[in-house]
């Protein structure tokens, strides 16, 4: 079996193109579902998803398909409400006949469809970021995103270099939040760091300046980490800087896009968090495995839509490359074989690091994965 992996659309289509026989209009095309939150208050994460995975499932299909069968992509947009998810999922499995779904942008759209493919047995590949989505392991259940967990351990780790140790946490009231808000907590235990404050907001919340207010009257806390994804961290990033706190302020990698930089406006400015090299691209070392991968995804979708990548964007690439490098592994779309294929990815280079994947490993991306980054001057700085 072979193991290297695709890390560039333009290598799987190379590959593919050998091994056609006859045109790829004339075979049975590989069903791949998406559901994504393209519009709501994740839809600046859904969005860019969604363009993604159009985008590629048709320059592929341009250039003859994957071992001769076109990708027939069907796309649904949740609006990031749980419920439509799980109806959604129910399509695409029970009408649609997927072989393979691509999404879940947020943990509880992922969480949703999870029962739903686990009892369907189609393989899933969620681009969320909660640590719940695949620990413990799912059979179907895959996913291309860091973890919560990495988010907070790398967090801590940067907090340690800085010499600090006592934490204020406040996190979304929302399955990535709550998620987040239980792996800080587990994480600050094992790192020797002190939560010396546990504040929640609301995902729709205007206004958070009554517990950031409590944090700043905490004379204990030497920095604060927001947990949280949507227009919630950019609100708590404003308040934050107008109640004058001067604390260095962390938040996940669920903003790690320009459209939390254009929310929180000049607020963000000093902001650090942990995210993925694509938002960095230029900056990464030539000898990083990644620079030619995200250097290039990058101005592929910079020049499709006019605006800044993001790594949401990245997530959906990932997802999607994963799934059709298994079905080539898998000499087709039964979806034992291509669930099992999936799970012996090994050695791909994505845009959000280098994935590995094992029977305990359904993610496959290690710490190294992450790079911290800083907002400077409206944009985002590599942390050396």
């Amino acid at each position: 079996m072979r193991n290297r992996l695709l890390s560039t659309m333009a290598a799987i289509v190379g590959l593919t193109l050998g091994a056609m026989a006859g045109t790829a209009s004339a075979a049975d095309p590989i069903k791949v579902g998406a559901i994504v939150s393209a519009t709501g208050p994740a839809s600046f994460l859904g969005d860019p998803e969604k363009k993604v995975l159009e985008l590629y499932a048709d320059r592929i299909n341009q250039a003859g398909g994957v071992a001769g069968r076109p990708v027939q992509l069907t796309v649904y947009d949740d609006g990031g409400a749980a419920d439509k998810a799980a109806s959604f999922t129910k399509r695409l499995i029970e009408s649609d006949k997927v072989d393979v779904i691509v999404g879940g942008t947020t943990t509880a759209a992922t969480m949703a469809a999870v029962p739903l493919v686990e009892r369907a047995e189609v393989p899933f590949i969620s681009l969320a970021g909660a640590v719940v989505i695949v620990e413990p392991v799912k059979k179907w259940v895959f996913k291309t995103p860091h973890t919560d967990r990495m988010a907070a351990e790398k967090v801590m780790e940067d907090m340690k270099r800085r010499g600090l140790t006592k934490l204020a946490l406040i996190s979304e009231d929302s399955g990535f939040g709550k998620s987040g808000r239980e792996q800080t907590v587990a994480v600050a235990k094992e790192r020797g760091i002190e939560l010396v404050a546990d504040e929640t907001y609301g995902a729709k919340d205007t206004d958070v300046t009554a517990q950031l207010t409590k944090i700043r009257n905490n004379a204990a806390a030497q920095a604060v980490l927001v947990f949280g994804l949507g227009q919630g961290p950019a609100v708590v990033t404003k308040n934050y800087r107008q109640l004058g706190i001067a604390l260095p302020l962390y938040q996940s990698h669920g903003v790690a896009s320009k459209e939390f930089i254009r929310l929180a406006g000049g607020a963000a400015e000093g902001v650090r968090l942990p995210a993925a090299g694509l938002v960095v691209a230029a900056q990464l070392p030539s000898e990083d495995p990644q620079k030619k991968v995200v250097t290039e995804f990058t101005k592929v979708y910079e020049e499709a839509f006019s605006s800044e990548v993001s790594t949401f964007a990245g997530h959906a690439y990932d997802g999607l490359m994963i799934a059709l490098d298994a079905v080539k592994r898998a000499g087709g779309t039964d979806k034992a074989k291509l669930r099992d294929a999936i799970e012996q990815t090994k050695g791909y280079v994505g845009t959000g690091g280098t994935v590995t994947m094992t029977p305990k490993d359904h993610m496959g991306l290690t710490l190294d994965a992450f790079h911290m980054v800083e907002v400077k001057q409206g944009d985002w700085a590599l942390l050396k």
